[in-house]
């Protein structure tokens, strides 16, 4: 299974495999759908590398593949 997540609005927006990932009033990250484990899981990851980094000025479209 593949895993896109594209950047909507930077630091609050996201769409993981086209569904809408927000951060709420509380900063917390959520979405309308459920996202199964694996979108969860790359989704912190890529909140780990790309989106608490400093070093991205603007944020990149990134595919995770599962095999």
């Amino acid at each position: 299974m593949n895993v896109e997540i594209i950047p909507v609005e930077d630091h609050k927006e996201y769409k993981v495999n086209g569904h809408l990932v927000y951060r709420d009033t509380y900063g917390n990250w959520t979405c309308k759908h459920d996202l199964s484990a694996l979108e969860l899981r790359m989704f912190a990851r890529y909140e780990k590398l790309v989106i608490n980094n400093t070093r991205f000025k603007k944020h990149t479209k990134a595919t995770y593949n599962s095999k």
